[in-house]
């Protein structure tokens, strides 16, 4: 499957691009984090510690383990805080 896949924040300035489009067999969101963590240094720094990144699919937050199938869009951003 293809994915646009975003990043937000320090992820952006770690991985170089705001987004990019890719081809998946990822059956996961922690399975995409594995072979995108894989391409190169800078994915690999990005995700090093997944307790400081948060994704979404399809514009609604989702978990590691939340299934790709039929998705077209993931975002990895850090944490929010409000106040």
């Amino acid at each position: 499957m293809t994915l646009d896949i975003l990043y937000f924040a320090w992820l952006r300035e770690r991985i170089g691009q705001p987004r990019e489009r890719v081809e998946t067999d990822a059956a996961t969101i922690r399975d995409l984090v594995a072979e995108l963590a894989a391409c190169d240094e800078w994915h690999a720094a990005a995700f090093a510690d997944m307790s400081a990144v948060r994704c979404a699919v399809d514009q609604q937050l989702a978990e590691l383990d939340t299934p790709l199938a039929g998705s077209r869009e993931v975002a990895f951003f850090p944490p929010m805080t409000g106040g």
